[in-house]
């Protein structure tokens, strides 16, 4: 009996096929292994994946002693050096990789060595890791030594007011797939009007631990001391620009929370900006080309279409009264000058090559003709340069807008390529679109003031009984003198900046920053020159970079909404909730 309820090894004999596959226990085992093994290997390739990218919706680590603060802090520092270096070598040997061929075969080697493994990686590498390293230790080193006491029904009152808020917000709202994509740090939802948050159950916590275990002079503390920090390990020349992006990034998420918090909006306030330090940019840039960077001169310089030797006769003419002839000649050997431009030009530099009695240098302006040289008309040009400048930055804005698409919105893209395609073909060609109605804005304002004011000139000069002859007599002197003075220079750029409402209005607060660093360093080293402003001496970058990252992380740590969604970002891969 007990042998007929024993279990067989093998199956029964039957006059048929069986209709079950049998498995030896070795084969079973073998095959319980091998998906086990899978399973491992799966959860390291998902391991691997969040130290390079980290997924949204991280919740904060709960840190108890000091011990876990500095080992929290260590890895977060480590990983973000690690990917500092890796991107910052990467970049560099994109670079390189576009102008190789053009250098010999024998220096290859070393700058791609270089390129990898050299001093601005390393530098970059530390710069960030410190700041991570820092940031992190100081943040959360800080609950632990100042602990900030909280009621524990205040805690569950907070709770229940962050979920109902929650729920109110996804019963009532109605967001864009843009606004689900940045839900990653308790980011808002993108919504017209008002800044308002949608918080996802993992962004609630994150908030519930910020309101729990910090104070907002945390945050602000900590991005100090490492911001103030970490920039000492950049390049001196390098130290200005980031200090000058950080303190702007702070000023637009500080303005942001105080709007929102008072219940203040300027319209068009991003435009606002541009033009304010677009007019600053375009004076300095004809009348003080000292006061921005010589990079940034040199690329204003090949966007303008315009002859470099006309710009210097311009400032020369408008702050001492002369030009240099040389500087004329070499515009009269440009290629496909006209024979109009030519015989004009050749006789301003005649005139201006006479004996000292008889020399003069005509109008206080720059002539039309030394400006466009290739082309007679003042119109004509402006037709033709803007279409120059919309196939020169094409490519550029092109990888401004499908990069970004690949890195940061796979999903979506890989959902529905063709969509996304075409949407980052639109924003190419209206950003290019943008940068040649700039270009275009300036010149014409540029050779209209100046036919103008030639024009006043002749009537003034003029015999003829014409009603313009005397109306331009009667007009006191000064009001031509306006159209060539400094100031006409700033009032076309403000002019100019008006170009921005070409662009998409999501990019605009962004081009806004990225001009407000440059106007600022201008503007404060021409008051700096006369005295109404002090020096900030060898530390100037660090004092500047602390305050900047002081604003920019106790925004990220208590209101991110009020950052821009690219600042976040970033910040949100490399910091992390905490």
């Amino acid at each position: 009996m007990a042998s007929s309820l024993r279990t067989p090894d093998s199956p029964p004999h039957l006059g048929r096929a069986p209709s079950y596959i049998h498995f030896t226990p070795r084969r079973a085992m073998a095959s319980f292994e091998n998906l086990v093994v899978l399973a491992n290997y799966e959860e390291h390739l998902r391991g691997a994946r969040k130290v390079v990218w980290r997924d949204r919706g991280e919740k904060p680590v709960e840190i108890l002693n000091l011990a876990e603060c500095f080992e929290h802090a260590c890895r977060g520092g480590l990983r973000a050096g690690t990917i500092a270096f890796l991107i910052r070598s990467g970049v560099n040997f994109i670079l390189l990789l576009t102008r190789i061929k053009r250098i010999p075969k024998h220096f290859r080697l070393s700058l791609i060595r270089h390129a990898l493994f050299g001093e601005d990686s390393m530098r970059f590498a530390a710069l960030l890791g410190s700041f991570v390293g820092l940031y992190k230790f100081i943040l959360n080193v800080l609950p632990i030594l100042l602990p900030q006491p909280q009621p524990e029904e205040a805690t569950h009152t907070r709770t229940r007011s962050l979920f109902r808020s929650s729920i109110q917000s996804d019963a009532d709202t109605t967001f864009e797939e843009d606004a689900v994509e940045e839900v990653e740090l308790g980011y808002p939802s993108r919504r017209k009007g008002a800044r308002h948050a949608r918080l996802s159950m993992s962004a609630q916590a994150h908030q519930l631990w910020v309101r729990k275990r910090t104070r907002r002079w945390y945050s602000a503390f900590a991005g100090a001391v490492a911001g103030s920090i970490a920039i000492l390990f950049e390049k001196r020349g390098r130290r200005v620009g980031i200090a000058q992006q950080m303190f702007v990034r702070g000023l637009q998420g500080s303005f942001n929370a105080m709007s929102n918090k008072h219940g203040f909006k300027i319209p068009h306030g991003d435009v606002i900006v541009f033009t304010l330090c677009c007019g600053q940019i375009m004076y300095a840039f004809l009348m003080r080309p000292d006061t921005l960077p010589p990079s940034y001169n040199r690329w204003i310089q090949v966007a303008s279409k315009v002859p470099s030797d006309a710009v210097n006769m311009n400032m020369t003419l408008v702050r001492e009264g002369y030009f240099r002839p040389e500087d004329m000649e070499h515009v009269m050997k440009y290629p496909r000058i006209t024979p109009s431009n030519y015989a004009y030009l050749a006789d301003r530099v005649a005139k201006a090559r006479l004996p000292e009695g008889l020399r003069t240098f005509g109008p206080h302006v720059v002539p039309c003709e030394a400006v466009h040289p290739d082309i007679d008309s003042c119109i004509t040009v402006q037709v033709a340069h803007f279409w120059e400048v919309f196939r020169w930055m094409l490519p550029i804005y092109g990888a401004l807008h499908f990069i970004p698409m690949m890195l940061f919105r796979r999903k979506t893209f890989l959902q529905r390529p063709s969509r996304m395609l075409l949407r980052a073909l639109l924003g190419t060609m209206r950003s290019s679109a943008f940068l040649g109605v700039f270009v275009i804005i300036y010149q014409s304002f540029f050779c209209a003031k100046h036919n103008i004011y030639l024009k006043f000139l002749s009537l003034r000069a003029s015999q003829a009984q014409t009603l313009c002859a005397a109306l331009a007599k009667r007009l006191p002197p000064w009001v031509g003198e306006i159209l060539v003075s400094k100031f006409s220079f700033f009032l076309g750029g403000l002019l100019s900046g008006l170009s921005l409402f070409v662009e998409e209005k999501r990019r605009r607060e962004e081009l806004a920053m990225y001009v407000l660093p440059k106007g600022l360093e201008s503007a404060w080293i021409m008051a700096r020159g006369k005295g109404w402003v002090f020096g900030m001496g060898r530390y100037g970058e660090a004092l500047l970079t602390a305050i900047g990252m002081g604003m920019v992380m106790s925004t990220y740590q208590n209101d991110p909404q009020h950052l821009s969604g690219l600042v976040r970002r970033i910040l949100y891969q490399f910091v992390g909730p905490n």
